[in-house]
């Protein structure tokens, strides 16, 4: 297949074509095209074996085959060819993350029911009447049409979300509570106003929106970042280049780090458009999916606000790409394919003249360089929209706080806590750890408590009544005596999370409304959306949360924010460390005073002359970049240099070392570029899910083609059944 981008072409009818199939061949196949014919780019469903199976027509067959041997195409898709710019992206990211392409077009074909006609199906909503009886069966399926509103399912879709069998959906029908109907698949989404008028812009953003939408009006490839101080208004500004987008006929793409950002978002979208856009992640149903996909392709969707791997649904004319919280790690994949949306988001606007816009109020060190560098524009917004302020940031020097024994809040955050809410404000408590403890260690024997299947310890969460390995997600049930030496009462928890952190605010502020936001306390990302909405309408005195509450969100009555352990993300050998502390304490601060009352921060940190904790308090964000960028050069490491993950895993760990050790000795493609290989050592978390793991790392200068000398390195080996090899480029993690 090779890197060339396919031409647009047309095959007649038992000509031989190439097909990229989803299955993992490593390669094309050739069929003959079907009658009527094809053309490249066409979604094909062919025969492999018994089994038919999703393709797309690539470009004429390669030959060399018994012509009696090869197989028509079944049938060509009904839905719009895969396009020339969508076929070069999904190759240049398999060149850049070494991913084999029937990988990337699975990504790129994640819609249920590709294959089904267009007619009308068979739907059930919400009904008029109510059941005479509440199973638990009866009761999982009203709850599942509650968490989604208004959606219709099909038959099978609402009893494979609830658990229950077709057989409780069609009696729920039978007695009013579903409602019945047919319904026309995948209809387009109604057309979004770009003329409805936003809200009054100040003068600075009034100047970045029409610096961004004369970028969209150009037509050309251009990469902006957006930086502004939290609350200052990059939606709003950022939201006129999708009017420009929507009025210039095109497509935009919006990505949100955190699906519990969509609902404010979706508001704000209505607002200025009169309309919803598609939406594209988790929480929304396989039907809504298939809708959005084959609307996209269609060009009938204006707009689309999605998680990551949206970045890879097939649109038909795309204009716009914003990144909104660009820095955050939520948008790099951590399994299957390896990529991360914000690059690829650049890459993918240089493929189809479209503009990309990367928000944040702490942009990662690597967009900043590029806009250092002049590659990416920067447009900056320095104060708050309206009469909001930025808040005060105070360091409380927890060496001169006296704490009870399993106690975190001192007196100076409790004082601060206390005057909130006798003002009738919001405090939010930022701890960025999951879960009631840390540790549950034997007083007896000192063992801790670990995951059987990983080289992890399990995190109590007393909410659940539960132990959790946050590696694999096993959980057992809380033990009543030592596993270790069997001793009875002497399990204790160490450390705190949320939970425990909950417990102390329950028992010191009894008054209190209090809300805990963690991930795993919601079943569902409706159920997170409804509970933000609540605080935000002020249904909580005090807020407890994870780093979700530094995420965009707006608390018009929050006023405090207490960081309970600034020093947190300072331990450790990442090299983003001091990056990723930085954004996310300024990032949590900036929830305070959004309104239009001043809000203060207070970080309890027993560092307060750390250089972090020093650049968080004066605000001086570019001087927190240079000295960052300064020390990343130095050393040679990213954005100034290249590094390349390995991970090799394996049940035997004889075996995952003797092979690392094999790979770091015959490293003559990645020498002859100039790279060095670190490695093989134990990963730091060395067992997952039963399989030992092994690291190495490779590092290069910034101009070296690492990739290709990657390829030859590893093609050299043929791997063990039970042996995996992953590589990671550009690296974010290292667990």
């Amino acid at each position: 297949m090779g890197n060339a981008v396919p031409e647009i072409e047309f095959f007649d009818a038992g000509v031989l074509v190439s097909v990229l199939t989803t299955e993992p061949l490593g390669r094309c196949l050739d069929y003959k095209a079907p009658e009527g014919g094809c053309m490249s780019g066409a979604f094909v469903e062919v025969p492999l074996g018994p089994r038919k199976v999703l393709g797309v027509v690539w470009g004429p067959g390669e030959g060399g085959y018994d012509l009696a041997k090869i197989r028509p195409v079944i049938r060509v898709l009904d839905a719009a060819p895969m396009r020339e710019d969508m076929r070069s992206f999904l190759i240049r990211v398999a060149d850049y993350t070494l991913t084999p392409m029937p990988a990337m077009l699975r990504l790129a074909t994640r819609a249920p029911g590709l294959g089904d006609p267009p007619g009308p199906r068979r739907v059930y909503r919400k009904g008029w009447a109510e059941p005479d009886r509440i199973t638990d069966a009866r009761g999982r399926v009203l709850d599942i049409l509650d968490e989604y509103g208004g959606a219709a399912f099909t038959m099978s879709e609402l009893a494979a979300l609830s658990g229950v069998t077709t057989s409780v959906i069609k009696g729920l029908a039978k007695l009013g509570a579903l409602a019945e109907e047919e319904a026309p698949r995948d209809l387009p989404f109604p057309p979004l106003n770009p003329d409805l008028g936003g809200k009054d812009l100040a003068d600075d953003q009034a100047a970045a929106a029409a610096q961004l939408r004369a970028g969209v009006a150009s037509g050309r490839y251009g990469t902006t970042l957006l930086k502004g101080v939290t609350g200052s208004g990059k939606t709003e500004v950022y939201l006129e280049a999708v009017a420009e987008c929507l009025a210039k006929g095109r497509q935009a793409l919006v990505l949100l780090p955190e699906i519990a950002l969509t609902a404010e978002f979706l508001s704000r979208v209505e607002e200025r458009f009169g309309g919803h856009p598609g939406e594209w992640h988790s929480g929304v149903t396989q039907t809504e999916r298939r809708r959005l996909w084959r609307m996209a392709g269609e060009g009938n969707v204006g707009l689309v606000v999605g998680a990551r791997s949206a970045l890879f649904l097939p649109f038909r004319d795309l204009g716009l790409i914003v990144v909104d919280e660009e820095h955050d790690t939520a948008y790099k994949q951590e399994d299957g394919v390896l990529y991360n949306a914000r690059d690829m988001a650049v890459l993918r606007a240089s493929l189809c003249d479209a503009q990309v816009v990367l928000a944040s109020a702490t942009p990662c060190l690597e967009t900043w360089a590029n806009a250092e560098a002049g590659k990416y524009g920067r447009i900056d917004l320095t104060s708050r929209f309206g009469v909001a302020e930025l808040p005060e940031m105070r360091a409380v020097d927890m060496r001169g706080e006296t704490l009870a024994p399993n106690r975190w809040i001192g007196q100076t955050l409790a004082a601060g806590i206390s005057d909130r809410i006798g003002r009738s404000e919001q405090a939010l408590l930022f701890l960025n750890r999951r879960g009631f403890a840390p540790v549950t260690i034997c007083r007896a024997c000192g063992h801790q408590i670990g995951c059987d299947q990983c080289d992890a310890r399990m995190v109590e969460h007393r909410f659940l009544k539960r132990l959790m390995c946050h590696q694999c997600g096993e959980t057992k049930p809380m033990p009543e005596v030592c596993p270790s030496c069997d001793a009875k009462d002497r399990l204790a928890p160490v450390g705190p999370g949320v939970e425990r952190l909950a417990e102390e605010v329950a028992a010191r502020f009894p008054e209190a409304r209090v809300a805990v936001l963690s991930s795993d306390l919601f079943g569902s990302a409706r159920a997170l959306k409804e509970k933000i909405r609540e605080i935000a309408a002020g249904g909580a005195d005090i807020i407890i949360g994870t780093q979700l509450v530094a995420k965009g969100h707006n608390f018009p009555l929050l006023t405090l924010v207490g960081v309970i352990d600034a020093d947190l993300g300072l331990q450790g050998s990442d090299l983003r460390a001091a990056e990723r502390t930085f954004q996310l304490i300024r990032q949590v601060s900036g929830r305070a005073g959004r309104a239009d009352k001043p809000g203060v921060a207070l970080l309890q940190t027993y560092q307060p002359e750390h250089g972090v904790i020093r650049a968080i308090l004066s605000g001086d964000e570019e001087a927190f970049w240079r000295a960052e960028a300064e020390e990343r050069r130095a050393a040679g490491v990213p954005p100034y240099g290249r590094l390349a993950g390995i991970v090799l895993s394996s049940p035997d760990v004889a075996q995952v070392f003797d092979f690392g050790a094999e790979l770091a000795r015959r490293d003559a493609p990645l020498r002859r570029v100039g790279a060095q290989v670190f490695g093989p050592a134990p990963a730091p978390v060395a067992r997952v899910r039963g399989r030992h793991r092994v690291r190495l790392l490779v590092k290069a200068a910034k101009g070296v083609a690492l990739q290709p000398a990657l390829a030859e390195w590893v093609g050299q080996f043929k791997l063990p059944n039970n042996l995996r090899l992953s590589i990671d480029i550009d690296p974010q993690s290292f667990y």
